[in-house]
C-alpha cells in the first residue's frame, strides 16, 4: 500500500501525522510512505491538496471533503479529543481498514 503525506514546511501539524504513519508503517508489512511538499498553488490543484497535511492512500484521500477546495492551507480534523490539525492514529488505522476492505 502506497501513502503520500503531503504538506507544507510551515504547517505546524505535519509532524504529528508523520508520526502516526511511522507507526502504522511498523505494525503494518507493505506500507510504504513517501513526503510530498506541496508548496504552490498549481502543485495544490495537481495533487487535489486539501490542506496539509493530507493523507493519500493509492492516490486518493484518505479523509476527502466533497466540494473542499484545493489550496495552501491548515487542515482541520474532528477527532474524538475536539479539532485538531491531524487525524488521530486510530482515525488514520481505522479508514485504512476501511478502504482494504472495500
Amino acid at each position: 500500500m502506497d501513502i503520500e503525506l503531503l504538506y507544507f514546511d510551515d504547517c505546524p501539524s505535519w509532524r504529528v501525522a508523520e508520526q502516526h504513519l511511522a507507526q502504522l508503517a511498523n505494525e503494518i508489512q507493505g506500507v510504504t510512505i513517501r513526503r510530498v511538499i506541496v508548496d504552490t498553488p498549481e502543485a495544490a490543484r495537481e495533487h487535489r491538496f486539501l490542506g496539509s497535511p493530507s493523507i493519500h492512500v493509492d492516490g486518493s484521500d484518505l479523509f476527502a471533503e466533497p466540494e473542499a477546495p484545493y489550496g495552501l492551507c491548515c487542515r482541520i480534523y474532528q477527532t474524538p479529543d475536539g479539532s485538531a490539525g491531524s487525524p488521530t492514529f486510530t482515525q488514520i488505522a481505522d479508514a485504512i481498514s476501511a478502504r482494504s476492505s472495500r
